[in-house]
């Protein structure tokens, strides 16, 4: 069959691309090496932090604010609880360049955000014990996504509105020729008019039959749940967190639905990932850092779960790559979202729906071009 669009790469963005494009009457194949939600990529986890003052650059808010929007709209049609409002607290040195941005965010985007001492901050919320001069900006109406939830919603949402989706299929062949899209996989061949390629850690994978390769490298990451106390850690009593410390960057999640309190480290030893290898999975060494935190910055016993793996797919500046090929006017990019991509997938996705049907995107993606590095290969 001869498709409007092919989307390879059905994770968080590719998903709700694939929904954008079958809501607006377009024929729509959504072809994964995976079976998502799964356990192989960067959405799983059950939970991701939702931000809109916005640490890692203020550039992003406008992104944020839409992608607010476009998840409030999918809750509501998929009849899924897909968002939580459990406040966010932002936490470091007010010196700090990401302190900076989060307060410069609030303020540009008259975003709400309260401002709290270490004092403050250790009393209001007992379990923590922040150092003297640390500060913490709280966004009242942030909160946690239900990431493999979100991704479940689009995949309903998607088939209901005609999308095909191929899973457990890997590509073995791909070109375009006189401006058709030809892919074949180990079960079959499928031609479209235009393509989407968001496959995470398989993008360059894909791009090297489009004579393009971008500066993308996967990284292995851990996170892990504890057991603690629910009236001290529920998501009605604790918020989400972000803290930057002389420890490093480490951020976590209340207990929801009893799942215990989930701490993770964004920053730190960069592991790569070569050649497909399988992530070793959470360790010793893992667990150590994450009690090393927990003992510096919480008062509270807490007692591990169960820790995971997954992965990051980082840039070499760790912003986002949303773009037309340089080659190819049918095929749109989304990649290298290095580890705080997830909350935007529902507008990254509306977008490389525009960028595809040749529409001028709704919102700002001029940082996110891929001729902003010099030195790609082809």
């Amino acid at each position: 069959m001869h498709y409007d669009t092919i989307i390879i790469g059905a994770g968080s963005m590719g998903m709700a691309a694939g929904y954008y494009l079958a809501k607006e009457g377009k024929t729509v194949l959504l072809i994964d090496a995976n079976r998502p939600p799964h356990q192989k990529g960067s959405h799983h986890g059950e939970t991701r932090i939702i931000r809109y003052a916005y640490g890692e650059g203020h550039a992003y808010v406008p992104l944020l604010l839409k992608a607010k929007q476009l998840w409030e709209e999918v809750e509501k049609e998929s009849e899924m609880e897909l968002f939580l409002q459990t406040g966010v607290l932002n936490i470091g040195s007010e010196t700090s360049l990401f302190m900076k941005e989060v307060k410069t965010s609030a303020e540009k985007y008259q975003l709400p955000l309260d401002v709290y001492t270490h004092e403050t901050v250790n009393s209001k919320w007992k379990a923590l014990q922040l150092d003297d001069g640390m500060v913490a900006y709280h966004e009242p109406t942030s909160g946690v996504l239900k990431c493999e939830d979100c991704i479940e919603a689009y995949r309903r949402l998607s088939l209901s509105h005609g999308a095909k989706i191929v899973t457990d299929s890997e590509i073995t062949d791909l070109s375009i020729i006189e401006g058709i899209v030809n892919i074949a996989t180990k079960d079959g061949h499928y031609s479209g008019d235009s393509l989407i390629v968001s496959a995470g850690a398989g993008t360059n994978s894909i791009l090297h039959y489009l004579d393009l390769q971008l500066p993308l490298y996967p990284i292995r990451k851990t996170f892990a749940w504890y057991k603690a106390q629910e009236d001290v850690y529920e998501a009605k009593q604790f918020p989400a967190f972000t803290c930057e410390t002389p420890l490093g960057h480490y951020y976590g999640f209340p207990s929801i639905d009893g799942s215990g309190l989930k701490l993770g480290r964004h920053d730190g030893v960069v592991q790569k990932i070569e050649n497909k290898q399988e992530v070793q999975p959470f360790n010793e060494e893992d667990e150590k850092e994450l009690a090393t935190f927990l003992a510096r910055y919480f008062t509270e016993k807490t007692n591990l779960q169960v820790g995971k793996t997954c992965m990051y797919t980082m840039t070499p500046d760790e912003h986002f790559i949303i773009d037309r090929h340089p080659q190819y006017e049918n095929v749109a990019i989304a990649a290298g979202f290095s580890g705080h991509g997830f909350k935007f997938s529902s507008v990254v996705g509306h977008v490389l729906s525009e960028l595809i049907r040749g529409k001028t995107s709704s919102v700002d993606i001029s940082p996110f071009t891929i001729e902003r590095f010099a030195e790609l290969k082809r």
